[in-house]
């Protein structure tokens, strides 16, 4: 009896997030472990195009009244294939060596607390399992995953490889046009240039 209390409790608090406009990950991993029970379309999407939200369908009859979000966060890829890289199985511990090594090509911050995950998903949409609002850019995969694997391409040579051709929203909104003379007087590191300027990316290469 105690348990169905609490499970009721549990699904009650579920419901009243998402009717405030909330969505807890946190909370709905506990009741389906498996990003796959929900995101059923990620294991053969082979387009960065496919719509890889859950179907209204998916999420009643907890929230029947509620209007389900169906379009997808735009990002800046011009292709991805979940169903390939589902397929390479976890790669937490990679990323994690590649953390360790120091040859992952920016500030890890806290990444580490993330790479000990059994759940595939995860270790690129790092952090997602712990949130309880909504998903942003930080829990999706950064430029310096994909170059972990992918280390033959080097920016900025190839970043058509990934990206659409002429897109300006790759540029920092940093790098403003005084930013040459401007970031030698700032404290800025050098870790991370590597990831858009290509792994022989020397400050000399400028300076």
């Amino acid at each position: 009896m105690a348990h169905f209390v609490q499970r009721l409790i549990f699904l009650i608090t579920v419901a009243a997030a998402a009717d405030a406009g909330e969505f807890s990950h946190a909370l709905h991993l506990k009741l389906k472990p498996e990003c796959g029970s929900c995101h059923v379309k990620a294991a053969t999407s082979t387009k960065l195009q496919d719509n890889l939200l859950p179907e209204a369908q998916s999420c009643q009859p907890c929230h029947e009244s509620r209007e389900i979000r169906s379009k997808p966060t735009v990002t800046r890829l011009s292709q991805f294939n979940h169903e390939f890289h589902l397929k390479l199985g976890n790669i937490a511990p990679v990323l994690k060596a590649a953390v360790q090594s120091k040859s992952y090509l920016a500030d890890p911050g806290n990444m580490l607390q993330h790479l000990d995950t059994r759940n595939a998903c995860l270790a690129c949409h790092r952090g997602v399992d712990q949130s309880a609002a909504a998903v942003t850019k930080a829990h999706f995969p950064h430029m310096a995953d994909c170059l972990v694997c992918h280390n033959k391409i080097d920016p900025p040579f190839s970043c058509e490889t990934c990206h659409t051709k002429g897109d300006a929203a790759l540029k920092p909104v940093s790098h403003t046009g005084e930013y040459l003379d401007s970031h030698t007087r700032k404290s800025v590191a050098k870790v991370g240039c590597a990831v858009c300027h290509g792994q022989k990316f020397t400050c000399l290469g400028c300076h």
